[in-house]
C-alpha cells in the first residue's frame, strides 16, 4: 500500500539521515522524498512517499515520533489531502514537431521555460497522474531529459499544522 507521510523536524544537520535510516532499516524503499523549510525557518517539512505493509509502517511512524528532532508525523494515507508535483522535461523540438509540443504544453497548462534551436524545456505542476500523462504525450516526440520533484501534500480543510500541536 502506498503511504504519503509528512514529518515536521528541527532544521538541523543530520536529521535527514536519521529519518531515512528508519525506513531503510525496516526494508522500506523511499519512493520520493522532499524536504524544505516551513514558515518557521528553524523547522523543515519532509514529505516521504513509500509503499509497504501498514503494520510495519505504523512501527516506523512510532519510532519517528521518538526521534528528538521530530516534532510531528502525519500519515496522509487515511486522510484527505491535496497532492502536487513538479516536472521539468527537455523535449526534442525540430521544426516539424514544434507546433505539436506547444499544443501538448497548452493542453496540460504547462509552460515552456527554455528554448533552443532543437529543444524546448517544459515545466508543469499537478498530480502525479497528470504529469505521467504529459510525459507519455511528449515521449513520442523525443524526451531528452526529465526531472521530477516528487509529491508534496497539504491536508484538506481549515486546520493548519502547528509545531505546538
Amino acid at each position: 500500500m502506498k503511504h504519503t507521510i509528512s514529518v515536521l523536524v528541527e532544521n538541523e544537520f543530520g536529521v535527514l539521515p536519521r529519518v531515512s535510516g528508519l525506513f531503510s532499516g525496516r526494508g522500506f524503499n523511499i519512493d520520493s522524498l522532499s524536504v524544505a523549510p516551513t514558515l518557521d525557518p528553524t523547522i523543515s517539512r519532509m514529505t516521504i512517499v513509500t509503499s509497504g505493509d501498514d503494520r510495519i509502517l505504523e512501527q516506523v511512524s512510532k519510532q519517528l515520533n521518538k526521534l528528538i528532532d521530530v516534532i510531528k508525523v502525519i500519515d496522509f494515507t487515511e486522510q484527505e489531502y491535496v497532492e502536487r508535483e513538479m516536472v521539468m522535461v527537455k523535449v526534442a523540438a525540430e521544426a516539424e514537431s514544434r507546433a505539436e509540443v506547444l499544443r501538448i504544453v497548452d493542453i496540460f497548462r504547462a509552460k515552456v521555460v527554455d528554448v533552443t534551436a532543437r529543444s524546448y524545456s517544459v515545466e508543469a505542476t499537478g498530480t502525479p497522474e497528470k504529469l505521467n500523462a504529459l510525459i507519455e504525450m511528449l515521449r513520442p516526440l523525443g524526451l531528452k531529459e526529465l526531472v521530477r520533484s516528487g509529491p508534496i501534500v497539504l491536508g484538506r480543510g481549515a486546520k493548519a499544522w502547528k509545531s505546538a500541536e
